[in-house]
């Protein structure tokens, strides 16, 4: 791109190419905890705005030591479109400088409307979101180059959660860095949670279907538009649930969880029965909500402090989780009572 330019002024040089329409505003989107950036453009003209989606290199400590960097946006972005499923439209991109311009679908996430609508109207959101899940989970390999189909959730990624949470969350409750008896406890844990969902059905996984990822398309009618599309991998059927149903952005009522996963559940392709289910459904919480709660809290050591909130119930859903799971089996029980120590309140980060 042509150098002296601001980003915002290269992306709307860079939209008027190639949409053929002049761009008469480019505001930025505040991001989250990961690095992408993203512009709204207004455009003078069809389709009216749009949004710019900038990938930039990813942070050496977000993945697993020699594991390679997410897969690109496209192909899987095409493949759920083909699928019927409910993704932006792709206006235009340029790879080699990390941009897309994509179908702007609105600024309202689920976790806004939750918070701001009705009760009954909330849970029915929620529960359209959920009934993407058994859609996904019929897709299948079509040869179009799709990486999610040779990604899962494995060991590497197990323990790569482990060290995160033991080397972060347990850490900061424990006011000191953790033993190596300690760190093991984790490791060994989540090891085993590891090797217990290995026996699992793989099913095509959205990775990061929460709230914040789920937009409300504008228009009369209040649909759904997925994004954040291209960490999608293989994993047990039970992990784009525990995305949604113990996202800490929400922190939904007990009754409506459990209402939700007797609802879901049959609808899964693979059907699993209610015991491997609900069991799966908690050994993923653990090391879902185990990361989500060490990346909260590096946020707000680096003095970011917009996740400080979602300390408290995280934490309160990994003390729920490690209390159903404990009595299964022995690294879980030890797993337990280091969890235990993770304080109800955040504590200002040392």
């Amino acid at each position: 791109m042509p150098q002296g330019l601001s980003e915002a002024e290269q992306i709307a040089r860079f939209a008027h190419e190639r949409l053929r329409v002049a761009v008469t505003g480019v505001e930025a989107i505040p991001s989250g905890i990961g690095l992408r950036r993203f512009y709204r453009l207004r455009l003078l003209g069809a389709p009216g705005s749009a949004i710019a989606r900038i990938d930039t290199p990813e942070d050496s400590a977000s993945r697993p030591a020699d594991a390679a960097p997410e897969p690109p946006l496209e192909p899987v972005r095409a493949l759920l479109e083909r699928s019927g499923l409910p993704v932006p439209r792709r206006y235009a991109a340029d790879p080699a400088r990390g941009i897309e311009l994509l179908e702007d679908a609105g600024s309202e996430s689920l976790s806004d409307a939750f918070a701001s609508r009705a009760r009954e109207e909330g849970e029915a959101l929620v529960a359209a979101a959920l009934d993407l899940v058994p859609r996904m989970q019929r897709l299948v390999d079509d040869r179009s180059g799709v990486a999610a189909f040779g990604r899962r959730l494995d060991a590497a990624l197990f323990r790569y959660k482990a060290e995160l949470f033991a080397g972060t969350s347990i850490a900061h409750a424990l006011g000191r860095p953790p033993s190596a008896a300690e760190s093991g406890v984790v490791t060994e844990a989540f090891d085993w949670i590891a090797a217990h969902c290995a026996r699992a059905p793989q099913r095509f996984a959205h990775r990061d279907f929460q709230s914040q990822n789920l937009i409300l398309r504008r228009g009369p009618e209040a649909t759904l538009t997925m994004i954040d599309l291209q960490g999608a991998f293989l994993a047990p059927p039970e992990y784009d649930l525990v995305c949604l149903l113990r996202d800490s952005y929400l922190d939904l009522p007990e009754p409506l969880v459990r209402r939700e996963c007797g609802r879901i559940r049959p609808a899964l392709p693979d059907a699993p029965t209610p015991g491997d289910f609900a069991l799966r459904f908690e050994l993923l919480t653990l090391t879902r909500k185990g990361k989500d709660h060490a990346r909260f809290l590096r946020a707000s050591q680096r003095g970011d402090l917009r996740y400080r909130r979602f300390l408290a119930p995280t934490a309160a859903m990994l003390r729920r989780a490690a209390g159903r799971t404990r009595d299964v089996a022995a690294p879980l029980a030890r797993l337990a009572e280091l969890v235990g120590a993770l304080p109800e309140e955040p504590r200002c980060a040392p």
